[in-house]
């Protein structure tokens, strides 16, 4: 079975950066196609916020993030990445990361064609 484990979360001020990691363990077989990340405010459901394919040809992200969040993968390593940067109160979550083997192309934002999924790590952002 494939596990996924984030790690990079934390407490910081508005305005400031953190990076996200995501590595891939246990049994693959075949190629992780696709790599995700999605987040939950209390309250809230959850929501996507970026994907990129295996070689990096089609990059998504919400529009709440676009030109703040970098998401980057090196695929020898089954890692993802969310850099963060000028990150705000509503930015507050928790993140998980995903992985997509099995799912169709073209539901990279839809959290059902994911396939595995990490714990989630805890990104709060003070005012």
């Amino acid at each position: 079975q494939v596990q996924l484990v984030e790690s990079g979360g934390g407490l910081v001020q508005a305005g400031g950066s953190l990076r996200l990691s995501c590595a891939a363990s246990g049994r693959i077989f075949g190629t992780i196609l696709t790599m995700g990340w999605f987040r939950q405010a209390p309250g809230k459901e959850r929501e996507f916020v970026a994907g990129i394919t295996w070689n990096a040809a089609n990059i998504y992200y919400t529009d709440s993030v676009k030109g703040r969040f970098t998401i980057s993968r090196e695929n020898a390593k089954n890692t993802v990445y969310l850099q963060m940067n000028n990150l705000k109160p509503e930015d507050t979550a928790v993140y998980y990361c995903a992985a997509m083997q099995f799912g169709p192309a073209g539901s990279e934002t839809t959290a059902n064609a994911y396939d595995y999924w990490g714990q989630g790590t805890q990104v709060t952002v003070t005012s």
